[in-house]
């Protein structure tokens, strides 16, 4: 007979449930082999789902195994925040001073705990992110944003766990107007060897100072609501360019997609990104796979 295993499922990088990015969260993946996992991913259907397991050092205060659709990724900013919070509110964790260290595929990543329940926010250090040759993807880029108003930084590929092709558009217009070419889209991101195409402008808003959205349609995400590596990306490239918009800002995404996510961004002293926001507990439940 299966283990029945607790369950959650969450909206990260959200003040409210419905908005932000949705993520499965299985609390006692003990047993749980890559094809299972991997199989409960592709039926949960979501951009991500994560598996929670004992850590492998005494350093970490919890492991996180993250899974699309379709494969596993070292790295993701809403699975690692989402999966922070879960590991806290079921006790499978506990913040020291408030901080966790996540163990990931990509390493040990240190994260922040701020505030409390409903106000608590949680940061997770991304990955150093890396700039990556996307000369041979230049030939699949202009009909892949045919129509757009390019921004002034070049395109780039950014490897921070992800692969991610990030693109500057012209104003906060463009990215929420954009129509996206997905087969295009697809056939860029297959060649580039990135999860997906990531778009970005400033913003001039009160609550929000980058505007962002995020396509990943060959692995089968048409649209990601919200994407903390991404905006971790971003981050570094602004970084990387002088462009920053402020040490500490909030990226806006997922509107057109009706879920409307805050990103917290702040890049430290040390020029390392880091990204956070609120969760919600949407759905407590027991698993049996």
């Amino acid at each position: 007979m299966h283990a029945s295993r607790r369950f959650l499922q969450l909206d990260v990088f959200a003040d409210r449930p419905g908005a932000g990015n949705a993520l499965a969260v299985v609390l006692d993946s003990e047993g749980l082999d890559d094809q299972a996992m991997q199989a409960f991913a592709r039926w949960t259907n979501l951009s991500e789902t994560t598996f929670l397991l004992p850590p492998t050092t005494a350093t970490a205060s919890y492991r996180v195994r993250i899974f699309t659709p379709r494969q596993e990724l070292p790295f993701a900013g809403h699975p690692s925040v989402g999966s922070a919070h879960a590991a806290l509110e079921s006790g499978l964790a506990s913040a020291q001073a408030g901080r966790l260290v996540q163990e990931c595929a990509a390493g040990l990543l240190p994260m922040r705990v701020e505030g409390e329940s409903a106000q608590r926010r949680i940061f997770v250090r991304a990955p150093k992110g890396r700039e990556r040759d996307m000369a041979f993807a230049g030939k699949l880029l202009a009909p892949a944003l045919a129509g757009v108003t390019l921004g002034g930084l070049p395109a780039c590929i950014i490897d921070n766990g992800p692969h991610w092709l990030l693109v500057e558009l012209a104003s906060e217009a463009d990215v929420r107007s954009l129509t996206a070419n997905l087969p295009a889209i697809a056939a860029l991101t297959t060649e580039a060897g990135t999860v997906g195409l990531a778009v970005f402008a400033r913003a001039n808003h009160p609550d929000y100072q980058l505007v962002v959205r995020a396509f990943c349609p060959a692995d089968g995400i048409p649209e990601d609501p919200v994407t903390g590596s991404v905006n971790a990306a971003i981050g570094a490239w602004l970084l990387q360019n002088d462009a920053l918009p402020a040490r500490c800002y909030v990226a806006s995404q997922g509107r057109e997609l009706g879920r409307d996510g805050r990103v917290e961004v702040e890049i430290d002293e040390a020029g390392e990104v880091w990204i956070g926001g609120r969760t919600q507990t949407v759905i407590h439940g027991r698993l049996d796979w």
